[in-house]
């Protein structure tokens, strides 16, 4: 049984959070600059530009003046032992790097009664999984609300079938319009429970933009519905042109023979997310 002390998730929540916000991943970085190459509208193009020229500068700052609720994910060997307390480790990680890396605190203590600031942008939305090995994968995904806010979740009848599925991320991203800063990537759960639908719809944000669902019927889906979207003609930040959405992942489980849950959960741009292996 491998022994990590909760000190050390700490600290490497604390430098992703700081390393998130300020660095896009590369390729996030190479699918912008091959969308600027295949525009052609010039508002399009002058847009892409600037959004290039922003992550090219950020680095000291962050990319994005939103530096999100900080999103976590931890994938935890079975093999590992962990002292100390888990949940309280991930938040004193958040407030450190929030707090030293001076991001913008934007979490509110209260959603309705009592919309105080917490002041540390605590506490972490935290997400765990159990996996083989002795390891800990550590994710840390800022999510921006623009994008967030423009996220949907349907419980669709199982007749609605693929073409309900396809009309359903058509009609989120079309209401969505310019509101998340496109060009977006858009996650869609398929599947599962309402809960686990939305989950299956944020992971599938941090998907590598170049892979696709090894299951060839899923990665025809994402082709279609990336080709689909595009021929919206909304384009970066909804000036029109060829790129409103990045990428499409789609990720799905089994579920219930009355049931065809389906959760879309849109990002910016900026599709911040840093991993370290413990």
């Amino acid at each position: 049984m491998r022994e990590i002390h909760a000190e050390q998730i700490t600290e490497v929540v604390a430098r992703l959070c700081s390393e998130a916000n300020r660095q896009l991943p590369d390729d996030v970085r190479r699918t912008i600059r091959a969308a600027r190459a295949a525009e052609d509208w010039q508002p399009a193009c002058e847009i892409l530009d600037r959004i290039i020229d922003n992550f090219e500068l950020a680095g000291e700052v962050p990319i994005c003046q939103d530096t999100g609720m900080a999103c976590v994910f931890l994938e935890i060997g079975q093999e590992v032992h962990i002292t100390g307390d888990l949940h309280e480790a991930v938040n004193r990680g958040v407030a450190k790097g929030y707090t030293e890396g001076y991001l913008r605190k934007s979490v509110v203590r209260d959603p309705i009664f009592d919309r105080v600031n917490t002041g540390d942008n605590t506490p972490a939305m935290l997400t765990i999984d159990l996996v083989p090995g002795d390891r800990v994968t550590i994710t840390v995904a800022p999510k921006g609300f623009g994008s967030e806010n423009m996220s949907r979740i349907a419980m669709l009848r199982p007749s609605d079938g693929l073409a309900g599925v396809k009309a359903f991320v058509l009609e989120t991203v079309e209401q969505a319009g310019p509101n998340p800063c496109p060009p977006i990537m858009v996650g869609v759960g398929v599947g599962g429970t309402f809960d686990k639908a939305a989950l299956l719809a944020k992971k599938a944000l941090m998907r590598p933009m170049d892979d696709q669902n090894p299951d060839p019927n899923y990665a025809a889906l994402e082709a279609e519905l990336l080709a689909s979207i595009n021929a919206l003609g909304i384009g970066p930040q909804g000036f029109g042109g060829r790129t409103t959405a990045l990428a499409v992942k789609v990720n799905a489980l089994p579920t219930h023979i009355a049931g065809l849950p389906c959760a879309v959960n849109i990002n910016c741009h900026v599709t911040r997310h840093k991993t370290e292996v413990l």
